[in-house]
């Protein structure tokens, strides 16, 4: 007769079976990559010349790396700040009001299948100083602020903000859906105001799936390159732009700086995925 403790493991291990298929080529694929890279940037599988261990690939880029993370840091940052308001804000809409709920739903999830090379074109298309808003509103180019190519990334922000807060607002009206009614009723019948079944019962319900959503939303706009390509400046230039810079370089000696700089993007995307999952396992809903 099995033991009661190995009861709850069971549906674990079965879980663990099922995604193992899809889950173990992924893992493998990633790692295989993650290894290449490594020995490419440190000089043990040249594309020219012979091999040998060294660090120059690191420390060739210099301050031009410092410059690029603290960038990349930045946009990333602003991007899912302002997606996870916008998102939570819809999210709450769709889960608190049936009037409109279709249309705010609708409305919601129609960036979600554009991509974001479209969308960047939209935004520049949009924003520029020769764009549609500055034509509608009159404003000569030479007024208009430098909202793309400029000094601050702001059309690449908008754009992040704009795709990823669609996404974000589908995951947290997702997860409030199943349980925000009835343990809002239930507070509501104990005598909870309108403020109160907010900050009690919503946002702690809503607290899980918005982290972890972000912290996909950051992850995702700190590896992608295409929207900063289009929408931002020659220099200074981020992580991924200057990786794709370098790999896409007629120089094969700089192949070994491209794979450096794709690492140091992985670190900074696995360490904000560490952190988040640490901060997930602390929240109460989440457990």
């Amino acid at each position: 007769m099995s033991s009661p403790r190995a009861h709850p493991t069971r549906p674990q291990w079965r879980g663990a079976v099922l995604v193992a298929p899809a889950v173990l080529p992924t893992v493998l694929v990633l790692l295989a990559g993650l290894a290449t890279a490594a020995t490419q940037s440190l000089g043990l599988m040249p594309l020219v010349g012979r091999p040998h261990l060294s660090l120059s690939a690191y420390t060739a880029s210099g301050s031009d790396l410092l410059t690029a993370t603290g960038l990349s840091l930045s946009i990333a940052a602003a991007s899912t700040i302002l997606a996870a308001a916008i998102g939570l804000a819809a999210a709450l809409a769709l889960a608190t009001s049936a009037r409109g709920a279709r249309l705010l739903a609708a409305a919601a999830a129609l960036p979600v299948p554009l991509p974001h090379l479209v969308g960047a074109a939209s935004i520049g298309l949009l924003l520029a100083d020769s764009g549609l808003l500055a034509r509608l509103l009159h404003v000569p180019a030479n007024a208009w602020p430098a909202l793309v190519g400029g000094r601050w990334p702001i059309g690449i922000v908008v754009e992040y903000s704009w795709k990823e807060s669609a996404f974000i607002a589908l995951v947290v009206a997702a997860a409030l859906a199943s349980r925000v009614v009835s343990y809002t009723d239930t507070a509501a019948l104990l005598g909870a105001g309108r403020r109160a079944r907010l900050r009690h019962v919503t946002l702690p319900l809503a607290a899980p799936a918005l982290l972890a959503s972000s912290a996909i939303t950051f992850v995702y706009v700190l590896g992608s390159y295409e929207v900063a390509w289009l929408l931002g400046r020659a220099y200074p230039e981020p992580l991924p732009v200057m990786a794709y810079r370098l790999f896409t370089s007629n120089d094969l000696a700089a192949r070994p700086q491209a794979m450096a700089v794709a690492l140091a993007t992985t670190a900074l995307a696995g360490a904000v995925a560490l952190v988040c999952l640490g901060l997930l396992r602390r929240m109460a809903a989440w457990r």
